[in-house]
């Protein structure tokens, strides 16, 4: 018997996520071994949810399905802002670095799709259904894993592409949730790095005491507003471009972009003129990272409230495998080969909690892990330039161009 299906409107979904981030919000200040592993917010709020809904379809046999649109508006809105602060000196600064990571998920990519690949052979399955619990529904995430269903299950007869995709991206996510932080937390403690205690973060607030305020008025968050919606359009326009010239990329890149090119060109104007001006932006500045902060822990708690654990049923045996080694994989990666290739300090630290997040999970994974991080031990501003950029533009980029080689080669 079908189970009871019971859809959740979208204004009720979003309220129930903001309630959901509140208890994750409370269960962290209440449990310092949450803090100590930088564990972030949404996703204990988010999990909660996620294991009610869960019990619910396993004890009473009710389906809640939660209509989720708005998550997408505040990803944009997000990298938005990520573009917005991105500035051209600093980006100038971190470019070997930022080189660096790209070669690293580059390698990093052939190393997951290999792995999936094998395994796949090993359990007697086509070879090619490996890459659907590789860099396809990892690194590309849910919407990746989708778009090359088709392709899948119509050129390649792998039925089953769509079901190995999901259950591979949902128990990605929930790992990259959770090895973030503790990552981190292990290579300070190993190599003796010493924590950044600039309380000034990128995204949010420090959990030390008196930091907990953000300084923002009511017009600097509406001037914030303005410009994330402008940046919003003219990054809708840019992806028409790279659609026009064939180039599929998701929204979001477009948007960061977008934000890259207006926040550089109103701080070359801006600096030119007088102090207040100057003021003015630092004012805006203030309210992006108000925004921001919602936005993304809004986006990963409304993730993780709509994961479907049932669906892990179809091939629990063999995703169970895949997963763990696809895991492990990660962790030894990120800790034997990114931290060191990354300059073995702080900020190689905070940017290992987002590789291990972008790596199993998505990029809004990655930034949310650094946050977490960060809230911790102080700001880490060169990571939260070059993964955004690494994550959300160039790896994509990297990732289709090998997915394509894998399958057709």
């Amino acid at each position: 018997m079908e189970p009871q299906l019971i859809e959740i409107k979208d204004f009720v979904s979003f309220t129930l996520a903001i309630i959901a981030l509140f208890i994750g919000k409370y269960i962290i200040s209440r449990y310092e071994l949450l803090r100590k592993y930088s564990i972030p917010e949404p996703v204990v709020g988010g999990f909660a949810c996620a294991a009610i809904v869960g019990i619910l379809y396993y004890a009473f046999d009710i389906q809640i399905e939660f209509n989720l649109e708005i998550r997408d508006v505040l990803l944009l809105y997000f990298f938005a802002g990520i573009g917005l602060k991105a500035d051209f000196a600093t980006l100038l600064k971190g470019g070997k670095p930022l080189l660096i990571l790209i070669a690293l998920a580059s390698v990093f990519i052939f190393l997951q799709n290999f792995t999936g690949v094998t395994i796949a052979t090993l359990f007697g399955l086509d070879p090619k259904a490996g890459l659907m619990s590789g860099s396809i529904s990892l690194i590309g995430g849910v919407g990746t894993a989708m778009a090359w269903t088709p392709t899948f299950v119509e050129e390649l007869g792998i039925v089953n592409a769509s079901e190995l995709g999901i259950a591979s991206n949902t128990l990605g996510l929930i790992s990259a949730c959770v090895i973030g932080g503790p990552i981190a937390a292990y290579l300070m403690k190993r190599h003796k790095v010493q924590a950044n205690h600039d309380s000034e973060l990128d995204i949010g607030t420090s959990h030390q005491a008196g930091s907990s305020h953000i300084k923002v008025d009511y017009f600097g968050v509406l001037r914030a507003w303005l410009w994330l919606n402008v940046t919003l359009i003219i990054g809708y326009f840019i992806d028409l471009a790279l659609q026009e010239a064939g180039v599929k990329l998701p929204m979001f890149v477009a948007c960061l972009l977008a934000g890259i090119i207006i926040g550089n060109v109103g701080r070359a104007i801006i600096n030119r003129r007088e102090v207040k001006d100057r003021a003015y932006l630092d004012d805006a500045s203030q309210g992006l990272s108000l925004i921001q902060d919602i936005c993304l822990g809004m986006f990963l708690t409304m993730a993780l409230m709509s994961l479907k654990v049932w669906e892990l049923e179809g091939s629990l045996l063999y995703i169970s495998v895949v997963m763990s080694v696809q895991v492990f994989l990660s962790v030894v990666f990120t800790i034997f080969v990114v931290f060191r290739m990354m300059g073995k300090d702080y900020e190689a630290a905070v940017i290992c909690s987002g590789f291990g997040g972008v790596t199993l999970g998505s990029t809004a994974t990655a930034i949310v892990n650094m946050t977490a991080v960060t809230q911790q031990y102080g700001a880490a501003h060169r990571a939260f330039i070059i993964v955004p950029l690494v994550c959300g533009f160039f790896i994509d980029i990297i990732n289709a161009m090998i997915i394509n080689l894998f399958v057709y080669f």
